[in-house]
């Protein structure tokens, strides 16, 4: 799912309701792209949070990447960013591997 580059409350609604349908496409992991997102606030970490419940409730892991610097200081902020698997790693980007 490729996050808009606005997520402010004021498309929080819109985005909240195309949840479900995302998650619901496809298997394996979720991949939630936030690279193009410069406009966000508290809201779109209650966005990715409802993400995370229902990729969780669907028996998928999500991943969230991308993220803006900014974004990822929010989520410290709030104490969020140790609930949800976030990552300022482009979408592009090989995702490190432990063997």
């Amino acid at each position: 799912m490729q996050l808009p580059a606005d997520a402010t409350l004021n498309h929080a609604a819109g985005l909240a309701a195309a949840l479900p349908q995302a998650v619901a496409t496809g298997s394996g992991p979720w991949l939630v792209d936030a690279s193009v997102l410069h406009d966000f606030d508290s809201s779109t970490l209650a966005l990715l949070l409802q993400a995370q419940r229902l990729a969780t409730a669907a028996g998928r892991e999500i991943q969230i990447r991308g993220l803006p610097p900014q974004l990822m200081g929010l989520a410290r902020l709030y104490g969020v960013d140790e609930l949800l698997p976030l990552s300022d790693t482009p979408v592009s980007a090989p995702r490190a591997t432990t063997d």
